[in-house]
């Protein structure tokens, strides 16, 4: 394909977890532009995301989950299949961060980001597969969104690097066992986002200095910068990627 129907979602269902704000919103606007329909999933209200899709002419469902709890997670895309039909996408972008040196990091703030950021991006990759690979002929996309901490260290987020590293290989380990049945699994390993997770560093004028002297681009990334990176993995254009995780990350990792 070559054409730019190679780069649309034009009756295409895609859904997207912690579809609320910064990146998950960016990413479901970016879905709804390139013409497909949203399930947009959060544990919170999405009216706003809601009224950008709305303004863009796209179509948008909202399901309320909170993705901590897989067993919840896993029942929650079963109902969406069972009750509106079939998906051809899955967006795993939901993530929690909890900052503590590591000598401080609780047992509880492990064991909750590892739940939402690792976990559940496991077991609703899981559920969605075995529905895709159950009506022959059907394609399936998943796209997981990783981190540049899925290939460094960080500062104070012990369990978010670690379960960024995870997300990094679950998506190599399922991208290998499904790219011969129609089920194509890659990530994006977004920079530094202006986001809800990033207040703190931005809120930091030392901190938010440094971090932009590294960046070659010269400026924090928006959440529409990782939405137009999760079209091009859900489209056509990206048949035959498996196992990519691809840095949004304006040079960070280059430097």
């Amino acid at each position: 394909m070559s054409d730019l129907s190679a780069f649309s979602l034009a009756g295409k269902r895609i859904l997207v977890t912690g579809a609320n704000t910064g990146i998950g919103q960016g990413i479901a606007l970016s879905i709804a532009r390139a013409g497909g329909a949203v399930v947009g999933v959060g544990r919170s209200a999405m009216d706003e995301t809601a009224e950008k899709i709305a303004a863009a002419g796209g179509r948008f469902e909202a399901v309320r989950c909170d993705l901590a709890d897989h067993a919840a997670a896993q029942a929650m895309l079963d109902r969406v299949l069972d009750e509106t039909g079939p998906l051809d996408g899955l967006v795993n972008n939901a993530g929690i961060i909890r900052r503590a040196d590591a000598v401080d990091l609780t047992q509880a703030d492990w064991d909750d980001v590892m739940d939402v950021n690792l976990k559940t991006v496991f077991f609703l990759s899981q559920s969605f597969a075995r529905r895709a690979l159950a009506d022959p002929g059907r394609r399936g996309k998943i796209v997981n969104i990783a981190s540049v901490l899925s290939f460094q260290g960080g500062i104070r987020v012990a369990s978010y690097t670690a379960s960024k590293h995870g997300v990094l290989g679950i998506t190599r380990l399922l991208a290998c066992e499904w790219a011969s049945k129609g089920i194509n699994v890659n990530g994006i390993a977004p920079g530094y986002i202006e986001t809800n997770n990033t207040e703190a560093l931005r809120a930091d004028p030392d901190r938010s200095a440094s971090i932009l002297a590294r960046i070659p681009a010269g400026r924090w990334g928006g959440p529409e910068d990782i939405g137009d990176a999760a079209v091009f993995l859900l489209a056509p254009a990206s048949n035959y990627m498996h196992g990519a995780v691809v840095p949004v990350d304006g040079g960070w990792l280059a430097r």
